[in-house]
């Protein structure tokens, strides 16, 4: 079958629309995931927890006032990704930017201590995005986010390392928060298109003209609505996707559907992969997870189905616990 146009060549598969089911997921030698070469774009951002005790109310105004006991850091946004891919294993470099300040120097310590290898571009003028979480008896009472967006001029330098980087990568995954690091998306993107090379892209917004001609993209069901309008029936949804997917030219879609699991659109056909979480306990970073996975399996050189069915169980993995967290090949195959 003919790919699209501008569409990177995926495994050969065969797809239905019967579920996949992801316990009988295919396994995977670490020798073959440790030969996978990820590159991830995208915006970083720090995650920083402050955990506390709640006893009373403020007589200042009726909220909670925390002792907070304990701060832990963690990579956020594409950084959360790059540490996913390393933790199943493969290879993974993080291009991004960041600023000259605590927390971009955090950031640098956590990459140093994480596995990933990073292509950082400093921004002086940039404010690293921080997501300031305050939680108590393990619920979130409260979130606080600092941000701006990166200059044109490093904007620009990192589209040049992006060149330098390309031939040594096998896929290329975008992860995109609306925070300016993928402001030169469009170019990249034919940029790993000549080189050949399959893009994967988790996307942000409503235009996703910019990300014309990706691999696969894989929207959650908030953002997908955001783009094709909200679907009457299962037959509406797989009409507007195909719609979506022609115009755009991609030569797959991968819906994220929380407590659904998740559905594959592609010229093959359509495939559904129920959810397998054991319990579901905080969804931030799911996301993350799934694309990691999926990259880390294309790049080891399986099938889409089999990359997805991993992907799923990865997701129902990783939900089970607090905040952005990755899952291990243990965790995964054993």
């Amino acid at each position: 079958m003919p790919n699209p146009p501008n569409s990177q060549p995926m495994p050969e598969t065969t797809l239905n629309e019967t579920a996949v089911s992801a316990p009988g997921a295919v396994a995977v030698p670490r020798e073959r995931l440790a030969g996978a070469r990820v590159l991830v774009v995208g915006d970083v951002m720090l995650d920083r927890y402050w955990f506390g005790d709640v006893n009373r109310i403020s007589p200042e105004a009726p909220v909670p006032v925390v002792h907070v006991q304990k701060q832990e850091d963690r990579l956020g946004g594409a950084a959360n990704v790059a540490r996913n891919a390393v933790a199943l294993g493969a290879q993974a470099g993080l291009l991004c930017v960041v600023g000259h300040d605590e927390p971009g120097e955090r950031i640098v310590q956590l990459l140093d201590d994480s596995g990933v290898v990073p292509h950082l571009e400093r921004d002086p003028a940039l404010l690293t995005t921080i997501k300031l979480r305050v939680l108590s008896r393990q619920q979130q009472l409260l979130r606080v986010d600092f941000e701006n967006t990166p200059t044109h001029e490093v904007l620009l330098a990192s589209l040049a390392r992006f060149d330098e980087l390309l031939p040594a990568h096998d896929v290329i995954l975008m992860s995109d928060y609306a925070k300016g690091g993928l402001t030169h998306v469009t170019k990249m993107i034919a940029k790993a298109h000549a080189a050949g090379k399959p893009v994967l892209v988790d996307p942000k917004g409503d235009d996703w003209e910019r990300y014309r001609g990706a691999t696969l993209i894989t929207p959650n069901r908030a953002e997908l609505r955001e783009v094709v309008g909200q679907w009457k029936s299962e037959d509406d949804l797989i009409a507007r996707v195909t719609k979506l997917r022609t115009e755009l030219e991609f030569k797959a879609l991968l819906l994220t559907r929380s407590e659904e699991g998740m559905t594959l659109f592609s010229d093959d056909g359509i495939l559904h992969a129920s959810a397998v979480a054991r319990e579901v306990y905080d969804v931030s970073g799911a996301g993350d997870t799934v694309i990691a996975t999926l990259a880390v399996m294309l790049g080891a050189g399986l099938s889409l189905v089999d990359a997805v069915a991993l992907a799923n169980r990865a997701a129902g993995i990783v939900v089970g616990k607090l905040g952005t967290a990755t899952v291990d090949y243990d965790e995964l195959f054993l």
